[in-house]
């Protein structure tokens, strides 16, 4: 089998480039790089570069390397990250990843967590993505919808937004007040760009109007809140964020069914480690103060 060291070298001049460039990144002389090149292509018994003026080129067998390699490398990365996250002190980074839905609500809280320790550097990644907790690539997530059912994590609920239907005072002026579910073709609606999204009340809403009524679609929950208040139709809002805009006008009142219930999750290894129960603890104390009725 071939060295790690070579393999680490040759990944590190395929994705540089050069004989210098990854001498200076992996802190050898150039010397070594060249000896692990070619001891790795005579284990393997092909060539992987292309060598010319400008530097190495991979063969399709390097670029082959280069793929495995750097799954490894990340595979490597992320498990480090989940060792550091088990030390004994809040200190060092704290990655927490969420819906980007939930920033209003969860970054005054990181904030103050900072705050209160100084020695943490927070890290709040906000996607459609879901990170895998078991690489390490987060410590904490808040994840919305059904309860995540992956192994070895550690789920708690959390959180639940009541969810209501709003339109703009322009737009009722316009248009006048929706007048229950059997006036619902009539309007114009702010809803997902994603015909597939799993809201129960983007489903439920596409039970009850077609598609062409949904005339402003948005990608980010952020654009959407934006898109009501700015008149471009009646579209789900929290109650929350509505009792920050007195010009919103409920025009259907929030249901169960709507209801967005959120999940804390953890990864069994780093659940129990100070810095993630210290976070834990801190961020439901937070969240009994958000009034979601």
């Amino acid at each position: 089998m071939a060295n790690w060291d070579e393999i680490k070298t040759a990944y590190q001049v395929a994705r540089i480039g050069t004989v210098s460039g990854a001498a200076e990144v992996l802190g050898v002389h150039h010397a070594t790089v060249i000896r692990h090149i070619d001891a790795l292509e005579e284990h393997l018994s092909t060539k992987l570069f292309q060598r010319h003026a400008r530097g190495y080129t991979p063969t399709e067998t390097g670029l082959e390397l280069l793929r495995v390699a750097k799954i490894t490398d990340d595979q490597f990365t992320q498990m480090t990250g989940r060792i550091r996250g088990q030390g004994e002190d809040v200190s060092g980074e704290l990655v927490v990843t969420s819906l980007p839905g939930m920033t209003e609500l969860l970054t005054p809280v990181l904030a103050d967590f900072q705050r209160e320790h100084p020695e943490v550097i927070v890290r709040f990644l906000t996607g459609a993505r879901l990170f895998r907790l078991e690489y390490g690539e987060a410590h904490v997530a808040i994840r919305a919808g059904s309860p995540p059912q992956e192994a070895d994590n550690v789920v708690q609920k959390f959180h639940t937004q009541n969810i209501a239907m709003y339109a703009h005072e322009d737009y009722v002026a316009r248009h006048g007040q929706l007048q229950g579910e059997e006036d619902m073709q009539r309007h114009i609606y702010v809803g997902t760009d994603s015909i597939d999204n799993r809201a129960p009340f983007y489903r439920w809403l596409s039970e009850r109007v077609t598609r062409d009524r949904v005339r402003f679609r948005f990608t980010d929950p952020v654009d959407g809140l934006g898109a009501v208040l700015s008149g471009a139709g009646i579209g789900f809002v929290t109650t929350r964020a509505a009792r920050q805009h007195p010009e919103l006008i409920e025009q259907l009142p929030p249901r169960a069914e709507w209801a967005a219930p959120s999940w804390l999750v953890t990864h069994v290894d780093l659940h129990r480690t100070p810095k993630v129960q210290a976070f834990l603890k801190f961020l439901k104390e937070a969240s009994k103060e958000w009034d979601d009725d």
